[in-house]
Order: C-alpha cells, then structure tokens, then sequence
C-alpha cells in the first residue's frame, strides 16, 4: 500500500460528525511527519464520495481555504451538516469533535 492509499485509509475511519487534524491523519498513516502529504494526498482525493476529506481540519480546528470541492466555505457546509459545530471565530470545536482516532483497519 503506498503513502496516499494509507492517508486515505486512516481518513476512511474518520466518523460522520467528527474530524481528525492533518498531524492526526499523518501519525495514524505511519508518520507524524506527513502533515503536508495528507494534505497534498486529500487535495486530490480520487473520490469524495468514498474518502471523506471534509473531515480533516488543522490542528486549531480551521477548515482549508484551499478546500479542493468548493473552498473554505463548502467544506464547512459539509460538516455543519454532519452536525459539527464551530465556535464564533470560524473553528470547529475541537473538544466536542475531535475525532478519538480509534481504526479497524481490515
């Protein structure tokens, strides 16, 4: 499995309502060092029905202004609907949304 296919993976597990950080993704794949791959890897997600790449966020709880189906504002829309709230300044949550980044890798 390449480093993209193992990104994908880990976001795969990433629950309706709840998001994961770039860093967490990056550590779960295999190494905390990844942060800017997982984000080059969901930028050009092959499939954003099955990878959901909304869910990731940084570690402040910021969505993407770059957010490669819509920008900031979509992305946001995406996860407000799976019921994730943001504080007054624009940030998700994170205490209430994080994800445990608990897997079942098969």
């Amino acid at each position: 499995m390449n480093t993209f296919e193992r990104i994908y993976e880990v976001v795969m597990q990433i629950p309706r309502g709840k998001v994961a950080t770039y860093g967490q993704v990056a550590a779960l794949a295999g190494n905390p060092r990844w942060s800017q791959v997982v984000g080059y890897a969901l930028h050009v997600n092959p499939d954003n029905s099955k990878i959901p790449c909304h869910r990731v966020v940084n570690r402040f709880g910021e969505t993407s202004s770059a957010f490669a189906f819509g920008g900031a504002d979509t992305q946001r829309q995406m996860l407000e609907t799976e019921g994730v709230e943001f504080t007054a300044e624009g940030r998700v949550d994170m205490k209430l949304f994080a994800w445990d980044g608990s897997c079942n890798f098969e």
